[in-house]
């Protein structure tokens, strides 16, 4: 498995080679071509950042969270994953850290540390996402994205507490 990567890597400068591509040429001429979009990028995230910051420094995240634990609960939800839960539409090394926290107090191989774990590989970080493609993309309505994707958020989150229950952990 350590393997694959630069087996990859190897056989697509390969590739480019038989084709003729000048492979130094063509990466810089696409960072080049990167960094436009990323200043175009760059406001969007520093606004879900600073928007998660608030958010989690306000009290306002303990309080959604306290809100919504017994609906979390009544799906078969652990309150211990909760804050993942609602914070992982959010970010992603929040939502890590959360785990490295379950997986300290808990261990890996219990129902917690198993659901969380699918949890987090069943779900997306909605906003960060969204923020940085449709903003990439010069999208300013979302319309129905974003309820989808708290959907499909949802559905992950179900996935995984009947994966880890099925796995009868």
């Amino acid at each position: 498995m350590n393997y694959i990567l630069p087996c990859l890597i190897l056989l697509l400068l390969l590739y480019a080679l038989a084709k003729g591509v000048n492979i130094y040429e063509a990466f810089v001429r696409g960072a080049g071509n990167a960094l436009p979009m990323l200043l175009h990028i760059l406001p969007y995230m520093t606004a879900m950042l600073a928007g998660l910051t608030v958010f989690r420094q306000t009290g306002a995240l303990d309080r959604l969270v306290g809100w919504i634990a017994p609906l979390c609960q009544g799906i078969g939800l652990p309150k211990e994953l909760v804050p993942l839960f609602v914070l992982r539409p959010f970010s992603g090394g929040a939502a890590v850290a959360l785990l490295q926290d379950v997986y300290t107090q808990y261990g890996p191989d219990g129902f917690p540390g198993y659901c969380a774990s699918v949890m987090l590989g069943s779900t997306e970080t909605i906003f960060y996402t969204i923020s940085l493609y449709f903003g990439a993309a010069k999208i300013t309505k979302t319309r129905h994205a974003v309820p989808v994707a708290l959907l499909a958020g949802l559905v992950g989150a179900i996935g995984a507490i009947v994966f880890a229950r099925a796995a009868g952990v």
